[in-house]
C-alpha cells in the first residue's frame, strides 16, 4: 500500500476544508494587531487574539522591536545556544524572568509547543510515571506520547481522582524504581478555569511527586504582579517546574521554563529541541525584555484587562449566557447546535454584526455542542463590548428559533 493513500481522507477537521478554508479555517486578519482588524476587506471587532495586555501594538514595544531588528537583524545569533547562539541578552532575560517568577533559574525555549514536549521527554524515563489532567494542552499530550513509561490521566480538576491516580503511580514506582511527575495547567485555555494548584500541592504532604504547571494563559494575567496562577493561588513556591510562553500576554513567540537551579541546568543540557535547534533571534529577546519590563512596571495594563473581562463576562451572564466555570480572562460561550448551524451563526456574526471570534465544534468537543471562545484584552473598548453583547443576544435568539438550521456548512 502507498503510505500516502490514506492521506486522501483529510481527517475530521480537514474533511470540511473545501468549504471552510479561508473563512472558518485559515482566515486572514489584516492590519495592525488590535481589537479592530480587517477581515475580507471589512473591519471587525476581533475576540480571537491572545493579546491580553495589548502589548502587540504598545508604542514602546513596537519601537524596541524595530530598533533591535535594525541593529541586529533576524539572523543573530546563529546556531543553537549550546554551540554558538548564546548572548548576554539571552542570559539577562533568563535572570529577569527568574526574579519575576520567584524561581532560582530559567531556561528559554525557542518555541513553546516543542519546548514543553522536550522537557517532558528529558525528565521522564520508562521507569517514571506521569499523572496529568485530562484537559491538558495538545503540546503536553504530544509530550506524553514520547514517554515510554506509564501515564495515568485524572478527570479534569478532580482532586479525588488525581489522588487515586497518584496512589496507582506510587504502587507502580515501588517496583519500577522511578519517580512521579504531575502535570496540570494554571489556566485551561478552552474553558478558562484555573487548575486546582493549591489542592494538588497539598497532596505533596502524602505523596512524593514533582509538579509541572503550564501557565501559558496565566503569565501576565493572573496574580497580584502578573506572575501567574501560582501567585494567584499562593503556591508559586511549591510549583517545581513552571512553564510559560511569550505567545499570549507577551504578544510574541518563544517560551521559558523556571524552577530550581539544578533542575533547570539539567534541562538546559538535555532538551533535544533546544540542543539541536536555533536560538531565539536577538530582536525577539530584546523585545521580550521590554515586554517583561512593562508587565512589571505598568500594572494598569492588567487592571484594564480585568476591567474588560469583568464587563464582558458579567454582561454575558446577565443576558442568560452559559459561560461555564471560567475564573480567568478566557471567556467561553456554550451553545447547542450542529456543525452547519454553528457555521451559519458564525457567518452571521462576521458578515452582519462584524464580530470575529473563534468557534469550536465537533470533533474538538462532543457533537451537538458549540463553543465560542472570546479573549478580552486591555485594548478593547466599552463600545466593543456592548456591540458584542448585542450581537450575541440577537444571534442566540436566531439559533434558538432554528433560523440557522441549514443542511450543510455554508459556502463562503
Amino acid at each position: 500500500m502507498d503510505i500516502f493513500e490514506k492521506l486522501k481522507h483529510m481527517g475530521p477537521i480537514g474533511e470540511h476544508s473545501d468549504r471552510a478554508h479561508g473563512y472558518f479555517a485559515f482566515p486572514k486578519l489584516e492590519g495592525e494587531i488590535g481589537p479592530r482588524m480587517k477581515f475580507r476587506g471589512k473591519e471587525k471587532i476581533v475576540w480571537s487574539l491572545n493579546n491580553y495586555l495589548g502589548l502587540a501594538n504598545h508604542p514602546e514595544v513596537r519601537a524596541t522591536d524595530a530598533r533591535a531588528a535594525a541593529e541586529y537583524g533576524l539572523a543573530a545569533p546563529m546556531g543553537a545556544r549550546m554551540m554558538s547562539g548564546n548572548t548576554n541578552f539571552h542570559e539577562q532575560l533568563e535572570r529577569e524572568l527568574s526574579e519575576y517568577m520567584g524561581k532560582e533559574d530559567t531556561t528559554l525555549l525557542n518555541y513553546g509547543y516543542q519546548g514543553i514536549m522536550s522537557a517532558i521527554d528529558a525528565i521522564c524515563n520508562r521507569r517514571d510515571v506521569i499523572v496529568y489532567d485530562a484537559e491538558c494542552h495538545a503540546s503536553i499530550v504530544d509530550g506524553l506520547r514520547l514517554h515510554q513509561g506509564h501515564r495515568y490521566v485524572f478527570k479534569h480538576n478532580d482532586i479525588e481522582d488525581c489522588e487515586k491516580q497518584l496512589k496507582r503511580a506510587v504502587e507502580y514506582t515501588k517496583t519500577s524504581g522511578g519517580g512521579i511527575l504531575v502535570i496540570t495547567e494554571g489556566v485551561f485555555g478552552m474553558a478558562g478555569d484555573q487548575g486546582k494548584l493549591r489542592e494538588i500541592v497539598s497532596l505533596k504532604n502524602q505523596y512524593e511527586f514533582r509538579l509541572m504547571v503550564d501557565d501559558a494563559h496565566g503569565f501576565g494575567t493572573m496574580g497580584k504582579t502578573g506572575a501567574g496562577t501560582g501567585e494567584e493561588q499562593g503556591v508559586q513556591e511549591e510549583i517545581d517546574l513552571l512553564f510559560n510562553t511569550f505567545a499570549k500576554s507577551g504578544a510574541s513567540i518563544g517560551a521559558f521554563m523556571s524552577g530550581d537551579k539544578a533542575i533547570i541546568n539539567y534541562l538546559r543540557y538535555n532538551m533535544r529541541s533546544q540542543i539541536f535547534a536555533k536560538s531565539i533571534p536577538l530582536p525577539l529577546i530584546i523585545g521580550h525584555l521590554k515586554r517583561v519590563q512593562l508587565m512589571r512596571q505598568q500594572p494598569q495594563l492588567k487592571e484594564k484587562l480585568w476591567s474588560n473581562v469583568n464587563k464582558l463576562q458579567k454582561g454575558l451572564r446577565d443576558r442568560g449566557f452559559n459561560i461555564g466555570r471560567t475564573n480567568s480572562p478566557v471567556t467561553p460561550i456554550y451553545l447547542q447546535g450542529d456543525i452547519p448551524e454553528a457555521t451559519a451563526m458564525c457567518l452571521d456574526l462576521r458578515e452582519n454584526y462584524n464580530i470575529f471570534c473563534s468557534i469550536v465544534v465537533y470533533p474538538v468537543i462532543p457533537k451537538g455542542q458549540i463553543i465560542y471562545r472570546l479573549i478580552p484584552t486591555a485594548a478593547h473598548s466599552d463600545e466593543d463590548i456592548e456591540l458584542t453583547l448585542k450581537a450575541f443576544t440577537e444571534t442566540k435568539q436566531k439559533l434558538d428559533q432554528k433560523a440557522y438550521a441549514v443542511a450543510e456548512i455554508p459556502m463562503v
